[in-house]
């Protein structure tokens, strides 16, 4: 257990270093206007239009770095940063989520997988750190039964982070295709967005390393106690 503590703790620095240069990265691309003085808001809209998408709603939430799509009441989620702002970083965000929108509309392979997990991995993420500590402190077959099951359990939450980065990177691609062709930003301005957009996706890929390492790691523990 000490082993998956040590991984654990590895992954959340880096994770923590990639995290703070992400923010970094934003704040700095946050102070660079697009062409126009469009907002996030008025970002969106157009992308979602111009994918002849008009049945999905963009709204403004609270908090930093809160964006998101949700497939479930068809709405672009922009963090008030995003919505009222008219920047570089801004845009990339805003042309990102819109990007899910079009991969829903367009019913994309890897976002339908990723949507069927979701109740799944909602209930799973509740009990395997339960079942894993279970298999690890009680002994005989009873233990090591336990000990399967939490990493089958694991093993579901590790697939899942792993389908996340074709449907992230993918959104990341529609976007930056989208506001090349738009005409929105200059060259200089899309190397920025794509470089925000690219450290946003770095996140992603630590989290999905950090979970097969712990995988493998218990799966480690399991052969050694047979």
């Amino acid at each position: 257990m000490i082993g998956a503590y040590i991984i654990g703790i590895v992954f959340a620095i880096i994770g923590l270093i990639v995290s703070g240069v992400l923010k970094s990265k934003f704040k700095k691309y946050s102070q660079i206007p697009v062409k126009g003085g469009l907002t996030g808001k008025d970002i969106a809209e157009r992308m979602l239009a111009e994918n002849g998408i008009h049945d999905v709603q963009v709204i403004s939430v609270a908090g930093q770095l809160t964006d998101h799509y949700n497939p479930v009441n068809k709405t672009v989620n922009l963090s008030e940063s995003v919505y009222s702002s008219d920047s570089i970083a801004a845009a990339a965000v805003a042309a990102h989520e819109c990007g899910h929108a079009v991969q829903h509309a367009t019913a994309y392979s890897w976002l339908q997988m990723r949507s069927k997990m979701v109740p799944i991995v909602g209930v799973t993420s509740g009990w395997v750190p339960w079942v894993i500590i279970g298999g690890i402190i009680v002994g005989g077959s009873l233990g090591q039964t336990l000990l399967l099951a939490g990493i089958i359990l694991f093993g579901i939450l590790t697939l899942f982070s792993f389908l996340t980065l074709p449907v992230e990177i993918d959104a990341s691609n529609r976007a930056i295709s989208w506001l090349q062709g738009s005409s929105l930003a200059g060259t200089m301005e899309m190397g920025k967005a794509k470089d925000a957009l690219n450290w946003a996706g770095y996140t992603y890929v630590v989290a999905a390393l950090g979970s097969l390492a712990t995988l493998i790691y218990y799966i480690m523990l399991y052969m050694s106690r047979r």
